[in-house]
């Protein structure tokens, strides 16, 4: 009885289990009822959720408005299933909406583990659709877990988030799951017949494997090739290679499941290629047929073999494309669809949202996610592209390297021609701006030369396929490319050759890929091309004959905006004035700075220069942003920063601008938003954000002393000094402060979030933080007092004394809990993370409060790490050139060499060197294909131009003092020409000094418009940190001098070091 007990109480538990498996309940939702479902959505999203009739019987239906532009909705229910080895979700969509992302999530039982198919800018149907997800299609998204496996789910949730914000309305109906047999690659070997042979070339020679043999159809027009799998198969397309000369012109493919019923799933119209890819994605079935309607030649058709690609290999155009690449010659396609690294940069007129990209071996990008243009040579039989050149990139071609140009150049050498892309933007910003495109050529030999040039027009981007946040690289679009006049009409695009060519074809992507067209002299027959997959090509040849050491040049102009403006008045404009105007142009931007430094410095000082201009081209009209594609949003966290380092450079403008539009999107509760683009303000929480905006508008008065900016800023800075106090309020209940050291330690901070970097797969305490909150407090204490504002003074500062005894309660029970003797980057984990805590040191200025020696040991740790990654004394895979940050850090510390190790360090890995810039991260090897950020990356930029700046100048606020010269290079000050900087902005006014050495003496000569701060002007490490036996100041002896600083108490001041 007790067994049969047992039995019947393990028959309900099966019955009532919510554990699936194969042979029991697939339906999951028939969406009759809205019941068990929940939503999901962030602040500013409006969401309504109700039963309409669907495909079968009543389906779900949601309606989301992004209100403020940006965010978040969905709608998730619990489904907990335990998968099995293969599987895959169905169900049925239609929507009303705009293109934003469809995300189908699946989550554990932990709810921070997320998995999804991320549907990015998708074109919702209209219709109802059938949507199959198969395992294959599920990624990792987010979350702790270090075993990224999707093994059993707890809920599933579909979600629109914004791409381009608006609002609309999505179906869902008839949610299945389905156990499937095991994904395999060993099938059953094929079966083929086909309409007729010739001898010696049977049909089975098309699948064994082997180019050297073929089938050989006769010379009857009309051929059918049908292949039997034996079996239902997936694959994801064909490669067909062809006899030489004898390929098939026309063409359909048809798959089937009975050999009856035949679904036409593809058609090649004019294919003039020995080689054919077609892309298939998720095909299934267990016959397919080839349909040949066209021959190239009258003699019948061959085909040497035919391969079919896994469904990895056509999941999306950027999978295909790199198996096309790996099977076709090296520079048919761009490098990175050889899974190569590609690096690139910029131009863009500033306050312009167009940028173009050019990469480094001279392909340019002429405007987002479209199209390049692409260089190659033939001279004789030698085809030069990417794959067979030497190339230098460099930002101009002044032969004297202290003159800053900027004009993004790559030069080749093809056999002793010299060939040079270079690019620039000019025009109206937002409304008349085009990229300038010059090509240079040079004869470098005393033998006449004659050449082909080509112009190869295709729809890859610059920005390579492994960059996908934002934006997915790779592949672009053109759906229509056609001749027009003496211009190129691509989709909405023109292209204007100011020089006539000597022809132009286009093509589509079936027809082959126009490498080959080159390869054999020749250029696609027609004048125009459509492709219903976006994949056209065209291409303009050029002949050119260029003399004994000649040289010659022309221009290419692509307009951002206007199509259907007046081409022939581009016709007629004087690029070359253009690119010497634009030259100009950057230099009076970025030159207000005047350095007079030995050549040693050049490195430097335009690193310096480049990264100030690509700040403003990354700019989108008022937007800061660190970059122009991955990362075309604004951050106030990278904007803060990135505005004081323009501040500092003398560039103000930009940074009032910047304010104004940032803080007009502050939340009405006082929230600052993290990021901020053109659909609105972003809801995730960071909770460095609030502090952030604080410091950059004190930052903004303190280099401009602007009492009226400031007091129209106040509310804002008052509103989010009220929001920080609600949010530290959540952790500064009785549970917090009378809990166990463990709940103490988070006690009086801000709450836990995902702003940096390292805790995006779950949120933590983070002391990057409550640095920046206490920045912000102490910002807005300070501004109540510049402003008179009493009552407010006395307010906040009690909100920042108590924050800020808190934050240091905090750190002692952190590292006491973790046993460590090092500043932690988070309370939880006790981290090290010296890259974040550097903004205790600067900009936030707590190096005097911090403890000891904790402070010290967090960075020599960090110096350690650092000497063995850099000597390969340990294993490194990559890292992120934020530690330009560490530079400044080093000379806070009075370490002066340690910043300059590391200033060599990160110079080296600038890729490529001639364009003076980085990515957000860097691979230890130089061709690894992944992800990076954007490039350049102007966060880590300016992040290395506040650090060069401290090498001049600093202010020490904790002790009101102005420090000079504080990690000056030893070749620099013994320079016999001397050295010299001006107009160095301050918070005390612009100062310039210079250094000459004569003998034994060091004459330092100090001027400018300073209000001397309260501690005076110090001179600090100053020639190697030796103890000068004499200083004198406009002639009188001082003494209050060491061998770590000089104190000057007086300007103008003609000071002379004698050792």
């Amino acid at each position: 009885m007790t067994k049969l007990i047992s039995n019947i109480i393990a028959l309900i538990a099966l019955t009532f289990t919510t554990t699936i498996i194969q042979a029991q309940i697939k339906t999951l939702d028939e969406f009759e009822n809205k019941n068990g479902w929940n939503f999901i959505k962030s602040d500013g999203v409006n969401l309504n959720l109700t039963n309409e009739k669907g495909l079968t019987g009543n389906a779900i239906r949601f309606d989301y408005d992004f209100t403020k532009g940006t965010g978040y909705g969905g709608i998730q229910k619990l489904f907990p299933i335990d998968l099995p080895d293969n599987y895959e979700f169905t169900f049925y969509v239609k929507a009303e909406s705009p293109a934003n992302n469809f995300e189908i999530k699946f989550i554990d039982s932990t709810g921070n583990n997320v998995w999804w198919v991320n549907n990015r800018n998708y074109d919702f149907p209209t219709e109802w659709k059938k949507i199959t997800i198969k395992k294959r299609h599920i990624s990792f998204a987010w979350g702790p877990t270090t075993d990224q496996h999707l093994k059993r789910i707890d809920r599933i949730e579909f979600t629109i988030s914004s791409f381009v914000g608006g609002k609309g309305t999505i179906w869902l109906d008839d949610l299945k799951f389905e156990p499937l047999p095991a994904e395999t690659q060993s099938y059953p070997k094929p079966s083929i017949e086909t309409t007729s042979s010739t001898k010696n070339h049977l049909a089975y020679l098309i699948l064994d494997n082997s180019n050297e043999t073929y089938w050989q159809s006769n010379n009857v027009k009309d051929q059918q090739i049908i292949i039997d799998f034996k079996t239902r198969r997936e694959f994801g397309g064909l490669q067909i290679n062809w006899l030489k000369n004898y390929h098939a012109k026309a063409f359909d493919i048809f798959l089937s499941m009975d050999a009856k019923n035949w679904d036409k799933v593809y058609t090649v119209q004019s294919n003039q290629s020995n080689i054919s890819f077609i892309r298939l994605p998720e095909a299934e079935a267990k016959y397919l047929k080839i349909n040949i309607t066209e021959n190239s030649t009258a003699n019948g058709v061959g085909i040497s073999e035919i391969k079919f690609l896994d469904t990895k290999n056509s999941s999306t155009k950027n999978d295909f494309l790199i198996y096309n690449a790996k099977n076709t010659l090296a520079g048919n396609y761009p490098r990175y669809f050889s899974e190569q690294a590609s690096y690139w940069t910029i131009t863009g007129v500033n306050n312009d949202v167009k940028e173009a990209l050019i990469n480094e071996d001279g392909m340019v990008e002429v405007d987002k996610a479209l199209f390049s243009i692409e260089p190659m040579i033939k001279m004789g039989d030698s085809l030069y592209n990417w794959s067979n050149v030497k190339t230098i990139q460099s930002l101009g071609t002044s032969e004297d390297k202290r003159d800053f140009n900027f004009v993004p150049t790559v030069t080749w050498n093809c056999n002793d021609l010299k060939f040079v892309t270079g690019i620039t933007a000019t025009g109206e910003a937002n409304k008349n701006s085009k990229l300038d495109i010059r090509y240079s050529f040079k004869n470098l030999t005393n033998q006449s030369k004659n050449f082909e040039f080509y112009l190869l027009i295709r729809p890859y981007q610059v920005n390579p396929y492994y960059q996908f946040l934002n934006l997915a690289g790779g592949v672009g679009k053109v759906k229509s490319i056609k001749e027009e006049g003496n211009f190129i009409s691509v989709d909405d695009k023109v292209i204007l050759p100011q020089k006539k060519y000597d022809s132009f074809g286009a093509s589509t992507f079936d027809e082959g890929n126009i490498v080959d067209f080159i390869r054999k002299g020749k250029m696609p027959p027609n004048k125009s091309a459509v492709d219903q997959s976006s994949l056209a090509n065209g291409v303009i040849k050029y002949s050119l004959h260029l003399n004994p050491e000649e040289s010659s040049e022309f221009y290419v102009i692509v307009p951002f905006y206007n199509k259907n403006s007046s081409n022939e008045k581009l016709e007629t404009i004087n690029v070359a004035d253009e690119f010497t105007k634009s030259t100009e142009f950057w230099k009076s931007k970025v030159e207000h700075i005047k350095f007079n430094l030995p050549e040693s410095a050049n490195r430097i000082v335009n690193t310096y220069k480049s990264n100030l201009a690509y700040i403003l081209v990354n700019r989108d009209i008022v937007g800061i942003q660190p970059g122009s594609r991955s990362y075309e949003r604004s951050w106030i966290r990278d904007g803060a920063l990135t505005s004081s380092a323009l501040l500092k450079s003398g560039i103000v403008t930009e940074v009032k601008d910047f304010i104004d539009w940032y803080t007009a999107n502050q939340y009405e509760n006082g929230k600052v938003p993290c990021v901020v683009d053109h659909r609105g303000p972003d809801p995730v929480p960071e909770n460095d954000s609030h502090g952030e905006m604080i410091y950059l508008i004190r930052e903004y008065f303190n280099f401009t002393h602007d009492t009226t900016f400031l007091k129209s800023k106040n509310s804002n800075v008052l509103m989010a000094v009220d929001y920080i106090e609600s949010m530290v309020a959540q952790r500064s209940t009785d549970s917090y402060k009378n809990g166990n050291d463990s709940l103490r330690a988070f006690y009086g901070l801000m709450p836990e979030s995902i702003s940096h970097e390292g805790y995006s797969a779950k949120p933590m305490h983070s002391y990057w933080d409550d640095f920046f909150t206490l920045k912000g407090l102490k910002d807005a204490t300070e501004i109540q007092r510049i402003l008179g504002e009493t009552s407010n003074y006395e307010r906040v500062k009690k909100i920042r004394d108590t924050f800020s005894e808190n934050l240091y309660n905090s750190l002692q029970l952190a590292m006491k809990l973790r046993r460590i003797n090092y500043i932690p980057g988070c309370v939880e984990l006790g981290d090290f993370d010296a890259t974040s805590t550097t903004i205790a040191l600067t900009p936030c200025n707590e190096l005097k409060n911090l403890p000891k020696p904790q402070v010290y040991n967090t960075f020599d740790k960090y110096y350690d790490f650092f000497k063995n990654r850099r000597d390969n004394k340990i294993n490194w895979v990559n890292y992120t050139p934020y530690e330009n940050r560490l530079i400044g850090s080093f000379i806070m510390l009075d370490q002066p060499e340690r910043a300059h190790e590391l200033i060599q360090f990160f110079l080296n890995d600038q890729r490529p060197q001639g364009w003076n810039h980085w990515a957000e991260v860097v691979w230890k090897d130089y061709r690894t294909p992944r992800y990076i950020g954007d490039m350049p990356h102007t966060w880590v930029g300016s992040d290395f131009i506040n650090a060069i700046r401290s090498m001049f100048v600093y202010e020490n606020e904790s002790d009101q003092s102005l420090v000079l010269g504080s990690a000056l290079y030893q070749d620099w000050i013994d320079a016999t020409e001397g050295m010299s900087v001006q107009n160095l902005p301050t918070y005390y006014g612009e100062i310039s000094y210079s250094i000459k050495k004569d003998i034994d003496k060091y004459h330092f000569s100090i001027s400018g418009n300073v209000k001397i701060p309260a501690n005076g002007i110090k001179i600090k490490n100053f020639n190697g940190s030796k103890l000068p036996k004499r200083v004198t100041v406009n002639g009188n002896e001082i003494k209050d001098f060491n061998e770590k600083e000089i104190s000057i108490k007086e300007l103008p001041a003609i000071v002379l070091i004698s050792y």
